[in-house]
């Protein structure tokens, strides 16, 4: 008798604390129901805020999202995209961080963590991290992407050996052609070479700029420059001229320098008819500047830049035509005055502007500065352009 009594006093016993236990265990579940109820409702406020530009809002939004819901992977990009926008890198970096340290991340969204933290690290301006951190999605998805921003980091670290490497395996992954970038890599390399006084590394940089890229001006140029400074001025004259074979176009860049060499070199008739030939082959005024340079006759200069006003109706070109009036034909007072004038309206017309992103400058670049760019420079000035455009 006394084992059924003990008997129905626990069971009413297990029954109540089973009761308990259920109770807890629903309000727990009824408060993680609530919060995965708000989490939505605070992504959809944080969106909405995107939208509505009002970055602070949504990044609240966000925040408290993820602390309804801490393993939602797309809210913790989402807040870190933001931080990075914002340029608050640091909080950027703890949330990507905090997502590579779950060890439950699945691959495809590792990847993506890890490239979105090499982001967060190349726009703090942290380009050793950064490069560790693109350095790790080299056999990933993003591979193609990360050696993209490795190139970058090479240029504005100037490691020119590693841009050339890096360049040359974004063309094996056929993302496009890469020699020009290359040829410059290798231009800046031989410039780096030539500082240091190191002058046959320089100039097999050079060969290997015009193998990468056979049409290539700037070897051309810097090849003609450093040949000149040692006082070969033939040689010089040879690779200057060059440049007609290759980019006629480009022959504006180093005209009055082929008609300076052609004076020292006393080829002064031989030059002014090779200049004429091109001035009518290929319209530019800095060829007009080298023919009349070179021309010894007062009268035949002023009927060269008369001529090519006549074809050429742009202000550059009136500017020549008085600087180089007919004997007797303009008083030298209304003359000056008309170059004053020419020359405020040219004001903000001599330039040259980057074809990618519109950066303008007084003197040719063949790296832009406004948007590092490779040759994105016509070599016409804006009065020239806007002439070839009507």
């Amino acid at each position: 008798m006394e084992f059924d009594l003990w008997w129905l006093l626990v069971l009413p016993l297990m029954f109540a604390l089973g009761w308990l236990a259920s109770r807890v265990d629903l309000r727990q579940v009824g408060k993680e129901r609530a919060l995965r109820r708000d989490a939505p409702q605070a992504y959809y406020r944080g969106l909405n805020h995107l939208l509505n530009e009002q970055q602070d809002k949504a990044i609240d939004a966000f925040i408290e999202a993820m602390t309804a819901d801490p393993d939602t992977v797309d809210l913790h990009f989402a807040l870190g995209n933001l931080f990075r926008r914002r340029g608050e890198y640091e909080r950027a970096v703890r949330v990507h961080q905090n997502l590579l340290s779950r060890a439950d991340l699945p691959r495809e969204a590792r990847e993506r963590a890890q490239l979105a933290l090499a982001q967060d690290f190349f726009k703090a301006g942290l380009l050793d991290r950064a490069e560790t951190a693109y350095e790790d999605l080299r056999r990933s998805a993003y591979a193609s992407q990360a050696l993209t921003s490795l190139l970058q980091i090479s240029e504005r670290t100037q490691d020119w050996h590693k841009a050339i490497a890096r360049a040359a395996e974004l063309e094996l992954r056929a993302t496009g052609t890469y020699q020009r970038q290359i040829a410059q890599y290798w231009c800046e390399l031989a410039a780096q070479h030539q500082a240091a006084g190191r002058e046959a590394e320089a100039q097999q940089a050079l060969d290997a700029a015009l193998q990468a890229s056979p049409q290539g001006v700037r070897p051309r140029m810097l090849r003609a420059q450093w040949a000149q400074q040692r006082g070969d001025l033939a040689l010089a004259l040879q690779s200057l001229e060059s440049i007609d074979l290759v980019q006629p176009e480009f022959l504006a860049l180093a005209a009055v320098q082929i008609a300076q060499l052609r004076q020292q070199l006393g080829q002064v008739q031989e030059g002014l008819a090779w200049l004429r030939q091109r001035l009518e082959q290929t319209p530019a005024i800095d060829l007009l500047d080298a023919v009349l340079l070179l021309d010894p006759d007062p009268a035949s200069r002023a009927r060269c830049a008369q001529g090519y006003l006549q074809s050429h109706r742009s202000l550059l070109a009136l500017k020549r035509v008085l600087e180089h009036p007919a004997p007797g034909a303009v008083v030298p007072e209304v003359a000056t005055a008309m170059q004053g004038a020419v020359d405020n309206a040219l004001r903000s017309r001599q330039r040259y502007r980057c074809a990618a992103c519109g950066f303008e400058a007084r003197q040719y670049f063949w790296h832009c500065p406004g948007c590092q760019g490779w040759e994105t420079y016509p070599p016409r000035r804006l009065e020239e352009l806007s002439l070839l455009g009507s």
